[in-house]
């Protein structure tokens, strides 16, 4: 995610505390490790944060993601401070009852046939992990993934990566043995097709590789984002009739030939969706199944699932992590799905989610800037275009910028920067949606 350029005077008093904080941030700390936003956040709770001078903001960016039962939510904070006085830490030394018990849920509640789960920290660790592992138990060298994907930062995920150019710049050469193919992004069809009249002909560009540059039964896995995350918050094309989508195809297509088909559901997992994984919606179950964020409200927790069968040819030592599956951090990893489930947040998500795209249809209607509005749960995207219909990353920085004069935070994404992205926390009430909505109209108005 690139950062917001944002006007400072919008953001708070010069003389405060929050400006102080930021001179000793930016002192000490890499630049490369920026922040969207000129905000040191100093507290909070539920879909709201408190900056250092004790200005409030509502956050519907939920810590990209992350935050998907709110900020500090007391069950998360209980489960953790009765963690912290039992144990912490262990590593690979001994087995400890947290791991085993979120490994049970997490094959409870994932598609059917994932049972078995490696833990690490963090998202681009688990795309890596995930990939070694298909390499290594295929026998096979190669990796298709999709135009405009993020994956994460570390070589690896760098490599499959290609949201923006910006990601990749500088690390060359990357690791080798990576094919891309375009996203199915229906509203800019890229083979010129129009949404709901086509026969998916996107569909044939995984054909075209196959005949011209490297042969199926080369390929270990095709890593896909089942909603496109950095890359615009894409839901992918369905597909006429619906059974016969793109993504069965995808699933018939890597069956036909023993490749593994790798979902990352980084962003898009634990609910977010409206349903525990966006792979729920299309009614099937990837190979391997890549999860972080949304899994322990932000302590660090990542990992991927496959089936045990699988799994177990993995053989101890081919791969490992210090930190994965803390014993804290699944502790909070599972107050956080038992949230999900007691306060029945999956409809919660679909329920808010359906309040924030009709409100959007409406101003579509109103702003021509809007060029289309799309997601899933409460993932949702809003692409805003120029006069012609290109990207409008101007306008979209312009309108982060007026939210966050008014004290609502939203983050960009897209390959201009033009799409905005509305992701508040999973419990986020009906009163915190209309008064994010409220702002934005107010914000959207500002800047036309």
């Amino acid at each position: 995610m690139q950062t917001t350029n944002v006007n400072a005077t919008m953001v708070m008093q010069q003389d405060g505390k929050n400006a102080e904080m930021l001179d000793r941030y930016k002192a000490h700390i890499a630049p490369t490790n920026s922040r969207a936003f000129d905000i040191v956040a100093h507290r909070g709770h539920g879909s709201y944060l408190w900056d250092v001078d004790g200005e409030r903001y509502l956050d519907f960016t939920s810590g990209i993601a992350v935050n998907n039962v709110g900020h500090c939510h007391p069950a998360v904070v209980s489960a953790v401070k009765k963690q912290i006085e039992q144990l912490i830490h262990t590593s690979m030394v001994t087995c400890h009852m947290p791991i085993i018990e979120l490994a049970e849920k997490l094959a409870e509640i994932a598609p059917p046939g994932l049972d078995s789960v490696f833990l690490n920290n963090s998202g681009g660790e688990a795309i890596d992990a995930a990939l070694k592992f298909a390499r290594f138990t295929t026998k096979r060298p190669n990796i298709i993934s999709f135009t405009g994907a993020f994956h994460g930062r570390t070589l690896l995920a760098t490599a499959i990566t290609t949201a923006k150019s910006l990601y990749r710049e500088g690390y060359e050469p990357l690791p080798s043995g990576i094919y891309q193919v375009p996203y199915p992004y229906c509203h800019r069809c890229p083979v010129g097709k129009q949404p709901g009249g086509c026969q998916l002909e996107c569909f044939s560009a995984l054909e075209l590789l196959f005949k011209h540059q490297v042969k199926p039964h080369t390929v270990a896995a095709i890593i896909m984002e089942p909603v496109l995350g950095e890359g615009g918050y894409v839901v992918p094309a369905t597909g006429y009739p619906v059974e016969n989508g793109y993504m069965q195809r995808l699933r018939q297509l890597c069956d036909e030939h023993g490749i593994m088909l790798v979902f990352d559901e980084v962003q898009s997992g634990f609910g977010r969706t409206g349903q525990w994984f966006a792979a729920n919606h299309w009614d099937l179950s990837p190979d391997i199944m890549v999860m972080a964020k949304g899994i322990a409200s932000g302590f660090p927790m990542a990992g991927f699932m496959a089936r045990k069968e699988l799994m177990d040819k993995w053989s101890p030592g081919r791969h490992g992590s210090t930190y994965g599956g803390n014993p804290v951090a699944c502790a909070a990893a599972l107050a956080s799905i038992k949230l999900i489930e007691q306060e029945n947040l999956l409809e919660n998500a679909r329920k808010m989610g359906e309040r924030i795209t009709s409100r959007m249809h409406l101003l579509k209607e109103r702003y021509s800037s809007i060029g289309e509005i799309r997601g899933l749960g409460l993932m949702i995207g809003i692409e805003f275009v120029d006069e012609n219909g290109k990207p409008d990353g101007v306008r979209l920085s312009a309108l982060v910028d007026a939210c966050l004069e008014r004290k609502l935070l939203l983050l960009d994404c897209g390959s201009s920067d033009h799409v905005i992205r509305f992701l508040p926390p999973l419990n986020c009430s009906q009163n915190e949606v209309d008064e994010a909505l409220e702002i934005f109209e107010q914000a959207l108005a500002a800047v036309h």
